[in-house]
């Protein structure tokens, strides 16, 4: 259980279900709308989300061969907590900001 835990509950794999959860994307699509991520860790995560279940990965055989990430059914049964979640953090940003400033200075003043 942890391990399933571990892997919806990281902040990557949080990112890629709320943007996929608006229809399906292309990789350069997900690493454009995923601000921070890199190439290497957005591979991993879609491999790892893919492995889970959550994700499907469609190749078009074109040239160049064109590959979309969506939701699976699985997926789409996680994406109304991961949504709630992102609310969630973003309707918190500005106390969750305030009490790190708060910790930090303490922690400085302690340690000065």
């Amino acid at each position: 259980m942890s391990n399933v835990l571990q892997r919806v509950g990281d902040k990557w794999s949080v990112l890629v279900v709320a943007t996929l959860s608006r229809g399906p994307h292309r990789f350069s699509e997900l690493r454009r709308e995923i601000e921070a991520i890199s190439q290497r860790m957005l591979t991993l995560t879609l491999r790892s989300l893919e492995r889970d279940g959550l994700i499907s990965r469609t190749v078009t055989p074109t040239i160049p061969p064109r590959v979309d990430y969506a939701l699976t059914p699985l997926g789409h049964s996680l994406q109304q907590p991961v949504l709630a979640l992102a609310g969630w953090a973003i309707d918190h940003l500005e106390e969750i900001s305030a009490a790190q400033s708060a910790f930090d200075s303490r922690d400085k003043a302690v340690a000065g």
